[in-house]
C-alpha cells in the first residue's frame, strides 16, 4: 500500500513540474510563494469543513486539493534551489521520529497525556539548543497569519504547557462571566463610551472564550464553524417560512422573527 502510494505522489510530483514546465499552464507558471498563500489557506479551511460536515468523500477530495498546494510549494523551492518534495517528507518524518520517544526509544507512554508530556519535553530540547535560545520565549513560533481565534487559542496552549493556566474550566467560566460584566460596565457608560475600551474588553472575552474551547478538548475554530453552519441553516429555514407566509424578513416583527426562529430550532431538535 506504501509502495503503491509513493508511486501515485511521484506522479503527482512529476504532474506539477510539467504544469510549471514550458509545455505546461501559463497560469501555474505565473504562481510564486505570494500568490498561492490564498488557496493553501483556502484548501486548508475546505478540510476542516469537510470533517465539521463528516463528509468523507469531500474530505478525500480536498485532502487531495491540500497535498497539491505542498506539492505546488516544494516545486517552486525546488526550482530555486532551495528544497524539494522529497526533503519536506523526509524531515517531517524526522521530526516524528525525534520527537516520539516514548514510542521509538527505550521509554514508553501509556496514556495520551503522558505522551503529549514527552512530545512537549522533546519540542523544548530542540529549542534549547538552538542559537537564539536564550532570549527565546515560550510564545515564539506562533505564526502571525492565524486566525485570530486559533492565535488566541495557541497562545493560551503554550502558556498552559508551560505551567500557566487556569486550574479547571470552572475557573474559565467565571473569567468569561467576568469579561461580560466588564462590557456591561462599559455599555453602561452611555454618552462616556470609550470606544477601545470597549474593544479590549471585547477582545478579552473573545480570547477567554477561545481558551475555554481547548479546556473542553476542542478549538474555536471549529465550534464556530459548527455554529456558523447551524446559524446559516436554522436562518435559512426561517427565510423560507417567512416566504411560505407571503411575506419577507424586513416585514416581520422581531416577535415573528423570534417565534419562527424558536419553531425551527423545536423542529430541529425532534
Amino acid at each position: 500500500m506504501s509502495e503503491l502510494a509513493g508511486n501515485k505522489l511521484n506522479r503527482l510530483v512529476e504532474l506539477m513540474a510539467h504544469l510549471r514546465g514550458p509545455d505546461g499552464c501559463p497560469w501555474d507558471r505565473a504562481q510564486d510563494y505570494t500568490s498561492v498563500k490564498g488557496l493553501l489557506l483556502e484548501e486548508a479551511y475546505e478540510v476542516v469543513d469537510a470533517i465539521n460536515l463528516n463528509d468523507f468523500e469531500g474530505l478525500e477530495e480536498e485532502l487531495g486539493d491540500l497535498l497539491f498546494q505542498v506539492v505546488f510549494y516544494s516545486r517552486m523551492a525546488e526550482e530555486d534551489a532551495k528544497f524539494d518534495i522529497g526533503d519536506v517528507i523526509q524531515h517531517v518524518h524526522d521530526k516524528l521520529v525525534r520527537r516520539h520517544p516514548h514510542v521509538f526509544g527505550e521509554t514508553r507512554a501509556a496514556t495520551a497525556d503522558e505522551a503529549l508530556e514527552s512530545w512537549t519535553a522533546v519540542k523544548e530540547q530542540e529549542k534549547n539548543r538552538h542559537p537564539s535560545s536564550k532570549n527565546s520565549s515560550v510564545l515564539d513560533g506562533i505564526a502571525s497569519a492565524l486566525p485570530s481565534t486559533l492565535e488566541a487559542y495557541e497562545l493560551g496552549l503554550r502558556a498552559a504547557e508551560a505551567g500557566f493556566d487556569w486550574v479547571k474550566v470552572e475557573d474559565l467560566l467565571d473569567k468569561v462571566q467576568e469579561e461580560v460584566q466588564e462590557i456591561r460596565k462599559e455599555l453602561a457608560a452611555d454618552g462616556n463610551l470609550d470606544r477601545r475600551e470597549l474593544e479590549e474588553e471585547v477582545g478579552d472575552l473573545m480570547f477567554a472564550v477561545a481558551n475555554l474551547t481547548r479546556q473542553v478538548n476542542s478549538d474555536p475554530e471549529s465550534c464556530l464553524r459548527g455554529a456558523n453552519q447551524k446559524f446559516r441553516r436554522r436562518f435559512q429555514a426561517l427565510e423560507a417560512e417567512v416566504k411560505r407566509r407571503g411575506k419577507s424578513v424586513r416585514e416581520c416583527t422581531p416577535q415573528e422573527l423570534d417565534d419562527i426562529w424558536e419553531s425551527v430550532k423545536a423542529q430541529e431538535n425532534q
